[in-house]
């Protein structure tokens, strides 16, 4: 594994290890799939991951006013894996759809016509995918594994490429952008690469409920009080991050299944996990049919819930409300 200008690069093998033992606080529900267009194959000469990593960072801070580049991984026609934005934050690769993701660039131009993918990019982009869906257990489906270009670029509402959309990751992404392209091709594919290592639940502490950061930076901590450590093996939790907690005490959180990790419960919120039940459910400026229809969630999208005006429920960290009759809550 390299490093350079702050980012590492890594193979599949490497990412593999490196994924499983990274720290993250924020939980994960979606996978995206990208392309860059440009740069293309044509720009990669052989060993210049870095240079390309480091171009896309300065134009997204420079021109799109970004704080970081976008995406949190890039793949590379070699099979190559660069990271990018840290994990810990939202990606900004998807306009509506970027909380709770991770973003992962695949350097190529794969519109019809383009570059045609080597056999060692689809390893990776089929293998990283795999694997960060076990990581952060993220079912292997067309709700949970998502293209740009399923996503209203004025909106940010899935519409499954109706109109308005990018081509993004490509008119020939492994046969195609469209869902069922991707349940057909894709899908099938990220399957069949599951190590089997799905984690054995039995001997960890219980889930207990969501959370959501309200301070800019959380630090984690290696016990429950502020006269412990701060954890020097992991980032910290930054704002509007949602943590799962498996254990309190005395005020504090313990964020991870596995470590002593813990967090001051007086810099979050309780959140609650919801799924959309309906084809599609307004969302509202405020709790109630006189505020100003700002737009729509779609069957089976998830949102967090951070309040309740009678049947309304506000989602985390927006102005955006909807009708809680249509929705289903979960506790895992």
């Amino acid at each position: 594994m390299e490093s350079k200008y702050g980012f590492k690069k890594m193979n599949l093998e490497e990412f593999k290890e490196y994924i499983t033992e990274l720290q993250v606080a924020r939980t994960v529900l979606t996978i995206q799939q990208h392309h860059t267009y440009s740069p293309s194959y044509k720009h990669f000469k052989g060993d210049n991951h870095f240079t390309l990593q480091r171009n896309m960072k300065n134009y997204h801070v420079n021109q799109n006013g970004w704080s970081d580049i976008g995406q949190h991984f890039s793949t590379f026609t070699d099979g190559t894996i660069v990271t990018g934005r840290s994990i810990e934050r939202s990606p900004a690769c998807i306009y509506g759809a970027n909380s709770n993701s991770v973003c992962i660039e695949h350097v190529g131009n794969f519109d019809a016509g383009g570059d045609a993918m080597s056999e060692a990019h689809k390893a990776t982009i089929i293998g990283m995918t795999a694997a960060l869906c076990e990581k952060f257990e993220v079912p292997v489906n067309t709700d949970k594994v998502i293209y740009h270009h399923w996503y209203n670029l004025s909106t940010g509402k899935r519409n499954n490429g109706s109109g308005g959309n990018k081509s993004c990751p490509g008119t020939n992404f492994f046969g195609g952008n469209k869902v069922e392209d991707a349940q057909q091709h894709f899908i099938p594919l990220v399957e069949g690469a599951l190590s089997g290592n799905i984690n054995n639940h039995q001997d960890l502490p219980h889930f207990m409920k969501y959370v959501v950061v309200t301070a800019d930076k959380l630090n984690v901590r290696e016990g429950a009080s502020a006269s412990t450590a701060i954890n020097c093996d992991r980032e910290s939790a930054v704002g509007g991050a949602i943590l799962r907690v498996y254990g309190e005490d005395n005020g504090w959180y313990r964020i991870s299944s596995k470590l002593h990790q813990w967090v001051y419960g007086r810099y979050t919120k309780d959140v609650e996990r919801a799924t959309i039940t309906t084809e599609k459910l307004n969302v509202r400026s405020g709790p109630s049919t006189d505020f100003e229809d700002i737009g729509d969630y779609f069957k089976g999208q998830e949102v967090f819930i951070e309040e309740r005006s009678g049947n309304w429920a506000k989602v985390v960290m927006e102005e955006a409300w909807v009708h809680a009759g249509y929705l289903s809550f979960s506790n895992s």
